[in-house]
C-alpha cells in the first residue's frame, strides 16, 4: 500500500484515491493557501477545498491546520507529504523529456548564504526560469541555518557538512577567505610608519560576538586575540563596504573582495570552507527538487576557481 500504516485494516483500500486529490494535498501544502493553490491548478477554490476535505476522510486524519493566514501541514500532514512527492516523482518520470520543462511546477525553497545567492545564484537564475517557468523559488538567505528536517527549506547550500539526520548531501567546491584591504587605507601614513611588525598595525574588521561560532570569525581570532576589532558587523557586506572605506582590514571571500578592487594582504590566515549541496532523503527523487539540485551544482562547479580564490 502506498501510504503504509497511515491507514488502519478498517479504512478503504488506496484504489479509492484519487490523483487529483494528491495532487490538490500537493499544492496546498506548497502554496499555503487555497486561492494560490487553486490558481496554480486552474480550478476553483471550492473544488479544491472539497478535495482536500475527501482526501482527509479517506484517510481518516487531518492533513492542515487551517488559520486565517493559510495552511499549515500537521504531522500527519508532513508524513502524508514525503510519500505524495514520491508519487509525483513517479508520475513526472513518465512525462517524455520535450514536455517535461513545462510540466515541472510548484514551489521549492532553498536557502543559502546571502553572498553565494546574490552574486553567483540570481546572475545565472533567468535561464533556468525560462526553461521551467511554472516553478516557483522561495530564496532564504540569512545567517542561522535553516533546518531541513522541519521543512523549512527544500534544500541548502551549506559550508558545514552534516553530521546527522536523514540527509543526502555531496561536495560542490570550496569557499576561500583572505585578508583584504583599500589601496588607500595601506597608503595611510599613520600605517607605513607604524613601528609595529607584522598584523598588529592594521585595524581590524570583524564580526560581532553573537556570530564569533562562524568559522571566519574563529580564524581571524586566532590571529587578532591580542587586538580588539576597530569595527564589528553582522554581515559579510558591511564587512566589504568598511574595508572598501578605508576603516581597516577585513577577512573576506576572495570572490567579494576581487571584484571591489580590494588588495589582497599576503598572510600565513588561511581559511578554505566546503560548499555542501543538502536534501532531505525523502524528497531528493522529487522532480522540482532533482532539478533545482541540478542546476545549482553544474553552477557551483563552473565557478568552482572563482569561488576558491584562484
Amino acid at each position: 500500500m502506498i501510504f503504509g500504516n497511515m491507514i488502519s485494516d478498517n479504512r478503504k483500500p488506496t484504489d479509492d484515491f484519487r490523483w487529483d486529490d494528491i495532487r490538490a494535498f500537493l499544492a496546498v501544502a506548497r502554496y499555503g493557501t487555497l486561492s494560490l493553490a487553486a490558481n496554480a491548478l486552474n480550478i476553483g477554490i471550492a473544488t479544491l477545498s472539497r478535495r482536500i476535505e475527501r482526501l482527509e476522510q479517506k484517510l481518516d486524519i487531518p492533513l492542515f491546520i487551517r488559520h486565517q493566514t493559510g495552511y499549515k501541514l500537521t504531522q500527519d500532514g508532513l508524513m502524508m507529504l514525503d510519500k505524495a512527492e514520491s508519487m509525483e516523482a513517479s508520475a513526472l518520470a513518465l512525462i517524455a523529456g520535450a514536455n517535461e520543462n513545462t510540466e515541472v511546477s510548484g514551489k521549492v525553497s532553498l536557502a543559502t548564504a546571502e553572498n553565494l545567492a546574490t552574486k553567483i545564484i540570481l546572475p545565472n537564475l533567468q535561464a533556468f526560469s525560462d526553461q521551467y517557468p511554472n516553478l516557483i523559488i522561495d530564496l532564504i538567505t540569512n545567517i542561522n541555518t535553516v533546518n531541513l528536517h522541519s521543512r523549512e527549506a527544500d534544500l541548502a547550500i551549506r559550508m558545514v557538512r552534516p553530521e546527522k539526520g536523514n540527509l543526502t548531501f555531496r561536495k560542490l567546491g570550496e569557499l576561500g577567505y583572505g585578508l583584504y584591504a583599500s589601496e588607500s587605507y595601506l597608503k595611510q601614513d599613520s600605517l607605513i610608519n607604524d613601528s609595529h611588525s607584522g598584523l598588529e598595525k592594521y585595524k581590524l574588521i570583524s564580526w560581532h560576538e553573537s556570530l564569533s561560532h562562524l568559522a571566519p570569525s574563529k580564524a581571524i581570532e586566532e590571529v587578532f586575540s591580542r587586538k580588539a576589532p576597530t569595527l564589528k558587523t553582522t554581515s559579510l557586506h558591511c564587512q566589504l563596504e568598511a574595508a572598501k572605506s578605508g576603516l581597516g582590514v577585513a577577512f573576506v571571500p576572495h570572490f567579494l573582495a576581487k571584484p571591489e578592487n580590494l588588495i589582497h594582504i599576503e598572510t600565513n590566515i588561511t581559511l578554505v570552507q566546503p560548499i555542501y549541496l543538502v536534501i532531505q532523503t525523502d524528497i531528493a527523487k522529487s522532480a522540482r527538487v532533482r532539478i533545482l539540485a541540478d542546476f545549482l551544482s553544474e553552477l557551483i562547479t563552473k565557478h568552482a576557481e572563482i569561488l576558491r580564490g584562484q
